[in-house]
């Protein structure tokens, strides 16, 4: 099934074939393919689903009765969640083999107004242990509820709980494999819009190209990616104006913390707060470059939009919404995101050659084992690719998106932005959309420790 998180369903199915009852939270950013993991996970299973609404908990007890009378459930007038749980499970003899699975989805708005719900699962599933068992999936999309506020919430209902599994963004090169036969640069623009989220990907048509594809499902207001960025960052956040206007200025390069103050007005500890909260989202990150001795020519502090799609909107359609709504989309996209558009998708480009070189570092087929990789952000300029093995090894790697080829002067600026870092290149890894300049090609070919990797070669 296209989209499904392999690792993710790997882990399911472990967990599902323990003899004891489990207990998962599932959670992760809208759009990552929980709905497709979990259909995958329960095929040939005996499995129920109840999708928790925004409600008072006697509304929840009234709708999930209601859902399950209609499946046939004998059920009392006045309920209580074990009566709803104890219902779920057919008795044994009328199951397959195996354990019944339970998936109540955006579990958050039951235990939020509920202090019944979660002693009533945890004796449920010591219950059910006795009889074979049961797994049950609580699912969320609030990660940054999960991880940050779900604990405290549960108290000590919390140790009934067996395992977590985070679905993340998934690689390019799954995306590649969900959607095959395309063209690797289309790819790439694709994953640099998109991201590596299944549930976006599916919006977008591999048979046109990619610049009808934005005209088509996100420029168009008719379309349903069309207002989706903003729906994804309001989610649970009150004030959404601020966010909004910090995402704004990020969008268009203010990526320190004292130019965002500039920019917006806000103090500089109101923005560290907003800023903390929308990485607990996973839509921004703070860049942390590889830990060398050139400390002093780091540019630290500084900030970045994480989420693709979620960037793209900032940068392109909010600056320009009343045009938007005045412009024929195609003649929108030639004026305002055309011109632009291949500096934008060389940070895609970036992040695909790391993940390349990670893939490389699994299979063992990079010169050394690396232990750490990661990037360094400096006051001259950056090396996209930073990677070290436990004896102090260094590979250092430069990516080359937005020229037909990469001159060699790129590569001397790489070896001087290794300098200002204090690295000792052990290995040099250079990536090109393109091609690369006959004189790197020369050098690269009396050197064992050059390796040129054009996008082709992926």
């Amino acid at each position: 099934m296209a989209g499904v998180d392999r690792a993710g369903l790997g882990y399911l199915q472990n967990c599902y074939e323990k003899a004891e009852s489990q207990l998962i939270i599932l959670y992760g950013q809208k759009h990552t393919g929980m709905e497709e993991l979990l259909q995958a996970f329960c095929q040939g299973k005996t499995a129920c689903c109840y999708r928790a609404r925004t409600c008072s908990e006697k509304e929840q007890l009234f709708q999930w009765g209601n859902e399950l009378r209609e499946e046939g459930a004998s059920l009392p007038v006045h309920l209580s969640f074990p009566d709803l749980l104890a219902a779920l499970c057919p008795p044994k003899r009328q199951q397959p083999a195996g354990k019944s699975v339970i998936i109540i989805e955006e579990f958050q708005n039951i235990v939020k107004q509920s202090h019944d719900f979660m002693p009533s699962l945890n004796a449920f599933l010591r219950d059910t242990e006795k009889a074979g068992g049961v797994m049950v999936l609580l699912t969320s999309l609030l990660p940054g509820w999960v991880e940050n506020g779900m604990v405290q919430k549960l108290g000590a209902q919390a140790h009934g709980i067996t395992g977590f599994l985070k679905l993340k963004e998934q690689s390019f090169f799954e995306m590649v494999r969900s959607f095959p036969g395309g063209v690797r640069s289309s790819q790439v623009e694709c994953y640099g819009v998109l991201g590596g989220f299944p549930g976006l990907w599916k919006h977008f048509d591999t048979r046109l190209s990619v610049s009808e594809n934005i005209c088509r499902h996100i420029l168009n207001p008719d379309s349903l990616l069309h207002q989706e960025a903003p729906r994804l960052v309001v989610g649970e956040l009150r004030e959404p104006g601020i966010y909004d206007t910090i995402l704004s200025a990020m969008a268009s390069g203010k990526d320190k913390l004292n130019e965002l103050y500039l920019h917006t007005g806000f103090s500089r500890a109101k923005i560290s707060v907003y800023l903390n909260h929308l990485m607990s989202l996973d839509l921004v990150e703070k860049v942390h470059s590889f830990d060398t001795e050139g400390r002093g020519n780091v540019r630290k502090g500084v900030y970045r939009i994480s989420h693709p799609f979620v960037c793209f909107y900032f940068r392109y359609l909010y600056p320009h919404l009343t045009q938007l709504g005045r412009m024929e989309e195609t003649a929108f996209y030639e004026r305002y995101i055309a011109p632009d558009f291949r500096r934008y998708t060389a940070r895609a480009f970036v992040r695909i050659c790391r993940e390349y070189m990670q893939y490389l570092n699994r299979r063992r087929r990079l010169p050394y084992a690396c232990v750490q990789m990661g990037e360094w952000a400096g006051k001259a300029g950056d090396i996209d690719i930073v990677a070290r093995d436990e004896a102090g090894h260094t590979i250092i790697g430069l990516c080359s998106w937005e020229k037909p080829v990469m001159p060699y002067d790129d590569y001397e600026w790489l070896l001087f932005c290794a300098r200002k870092a204090q690295l000792r290149a052990d290995h040099i890894y250079l990536f090109s959309a393109g091609g690369f300049d006959p004189a790197l090609v020369r050098e690269a070919t009396g050197l064992d420790h050059v390796h040129l990797t054009d996008l082709d070669s992926f």
